[in-house]
This record gives structure tokens, C-alpha cells and sequence, in this order.
């Protein structure tokens, strides 16, 4: 796909492929090698795959993939997770939503990204377990700072999501959302939801958002559950992004072993995931742009793989839903 637009639009890309996760415990016996890390900081742009699978899916093991994941998280400083999630008209009957309710839907979630209970210090004994969640001020405020300056940008409103009336951080971060919105973002629509209501409305009434920010752990669950608004965990991207321009991108979805050498996988996260990275990373609107209407025509005129192949439908393979992608470009 990045080659395809370098030869349209006259660019070059150098990439440099790394091992991280399982595939990188197997072969350092680390899931995130030094080596690995150097690259990506030598970077502009990090685009990643799944790093799990059954062969590493031990959870009391020592060395796990997803260490390898939150780690370069931490080590790239990306800590605004940006996950849209926008219905294609014809991929209505692939949702599981009632097709009425998916008029509209244009959203996104801004998830905080390396504080909360994911990393946290842990203990565990054989009596017990814990997982400890902190969040100080400055995490919160950098983060409704990137949610609020995108909802200025679409349609200005903004959904924050905590558990106030339970959590202690919940009830910190809703204090800074309420104080930070009010003196320097006046002009945004701002509405505040607990989580487990955040999750009903989200499917009685997802049109109503725009822009939604949480927490880590929240923003995780929640845009599992919004993704079955578009219809597959295989179409939603996600961009990773801190202080400076380098990005980490990656589908919002794992490893799919149940599928894993069938060549039925689902790529349109992944492409549009690259189309995030142009646009945030590289500066290429109009190369994100290309590639983001090249799916969608792709779409349109009847490519579908498995996941999202309704009943008449004939379901692509991977290269070959990526080929009618390459075909629009």
C-alpha cells in the first residue's frame, strides 16, 4: 500500500522490519528486543502487527507478548490513542446493530494510553491479587487536550467516560475534565458518562457522539464494543501518538488465531491504519485521503471478506480484498 502511493504521489519510504511479541520471545527470548526499540526510535512512523497468539497465551507466564506492546508504548511516549469509528453505508447488515441506529455514526475515541491499572505496580501471591490504577493530573489534562482540540475540529462535542461514583482516579479524572474544559475549551459541548452507561448508549444511541475520551483500561473495552457499530474488529485502525509527530498505528484487533494461515483475515484495519499514519505522522493528507477512499470504493462496489460477507455476499481472500483496495488506488 505505501509503495502504491510513493510510486503515485513521488515518495519514498525506507522500512525497517523488527520483531516484537511472540514472534520476538522466540527468537531473543524478550517480547520487546533492544534492537527493536532502536529502530523505532530511528523512525518516523511505527506501524505494527499482532504480537500474541495460543503459543504465548500463558497469563501467569514470566515474559508475555503484550509486555512487548506496552513497553514500546512507554518507550515511544505515545500516549493518546486515537480509534475512529465511522459506518459505511454498505456494511449496515454486517453490524449486529439494529441498521436505524447506525444513521450518522461518525465517532472516535481518545483513549489514554501508558497510565491506569495496565501499568500499574502488581502483586500477586497465592492468596491473592493486585493491580494498582494511578493516574496523576498532568496525564489527564495532555490527554482531554488532545480530545478536546479534535472534538474543535469536527463537530464539538465531548463525551468523557469515568467511575466516578466508585473510583477514586475516576473521581480525579472527572474534576480535571470539568476544570480544564470549562476555562480553556468553553466552546466545546462537554457530557460526562459513567462507564457502564457509556457502554449502553453507545449502542441505543451512537450517533449522538463525536468525540469520546477515557482512560486506559476503559477505552480499551469501550472500542471493542464500538467496533461492532461498524461491523468488524477487522475495520477499525488506531493511531498512538505523543509530543512529537512519530506515531505507533495498528488495526485495534489481535493476533485472529482461529483464522491465523487461512488468508481470510480482514486488512482494511491495518490499510487504514497506514492512511492514519500518512496523515499524523508523515503530513500526507492527501495521500491518507487516497487510500481511505480507495477501501471505501472498494467497499462500495461489493469486496468483502468473511467478517463482514452478509448473506449472497462472496467473501474475498486477504490479497485479494487488498488487491481491489490497490485497484481503486
Amino acid at each position: 500500500m505505501l509503495e502504491r502511493i510513493a510510486d503515485r504521489h513521488g515518495h519514498r519510504f525506507d522500512f525497517d522490519e523488527r520483531l516484537v511479541g511472540g514472534a520476538a520471545i522466540d527468537a531473543t527470548g524478550q517480547p520487546l528486543p533492544a534492537d527493536t526499540v532502536a529502530a523505532c526510535r530511528d523512525s518516523h512512523a511505527v506501524l505494527l502487527g499482532a504480537v500474541g497468539g495460543p503459543k504465548w497465551s500463558d497469563p501467569g507466564a514470566a515474559v508475555r507478548p503484550e509486555q512487548g506492546l506496552l513497553a514500546l508504548r512507554a518507550v515511544l511516549g505515545v500516549f493518546a490513542n486515537l480509534r475512529p469509528v465511522r459506518v459505511i453505508d454498505e456494511l449496515r447488515a454486517a453490524s449486529p446493530i439494529r441498521a436505524d441506529l447506525l444513521d450518522g455514526v461518525d465517532l472516535i475515541v481518545v483513549r489514554e494510553l501508558t497510565g491506569g491499572i495496565y501499568f500499574g505496580d502488581k502483586h500477586r501471591d497465592a492468596d491473592s491479587a493486585t493491580d494498582v490504577c494511578t493516574y496523576q493530573v498532568h496525564e489527564i489534562e495532555r490527554i482531554l487536550h488532545v480530545a478536546a482540540r479534535l472534538a474543535r475540529s469536527r463537530r464539538g462535542r465531548l463525551c468523557s467516560v469515568d467511575k466516578a461514583n466508585v473510583l477514586e482516579t475516576s473521581r480525579l479524572w472527572r474534576e480535571t475534565t470539568d476544570r480544564l474544559i470549562a476555562t480553556e475549551y468553553p466552546d466545546i459541548t462537554l457530557e460526562t458518562l459513567l462507564v457502564d452507561a457509556a457502554a449502553m448508549h453507545l449502542l441505543s444511541r451512537p450517533a449522538d457522539f463525536d468525540v469520546i475520551v477515557t482512560e486506559n483500561m476503559f477505552g480499551d473495552i469501550l472500542t471493542d464494543e464500538a467496533s461492532m457499530l461498524a461491523g468488524s474488529l477487522g475495520l477499525l485502525p488506531s493511531a498512538s501518538l505523543g509530543d512529537s509527530k512519530r506515531g505507533l498505528y495498528e488495526p485495534i484487533h489481535g493476533s485472529a488465531p482461529d483464522i491465523a494461515g487461512r488468508g481470510t483475515a480482514n486488512p482494511t484495519a491495518t490499510i487504514m491504519s497506514v492512511a492514519m499514519l500518512l496523515r499524523h505522522s508523515l503530513s500526507l493528507d492527501e495521500e491518507a485521503l487516497a487510500i481511505e477512499s480507495a477501501v471505501r470504493t472498494a467497499i462500495t462496489k461489493g469486496a468483502r471478506t468473511a467478517d463482514i460477507a452478509t448473506d449472497g455476499e462472496t467473501a474475498l481472500s486477504t490479497d485479494q480484498f487488498t488487491e481491489a483496495v490497490l485497484a481503486e488506488l
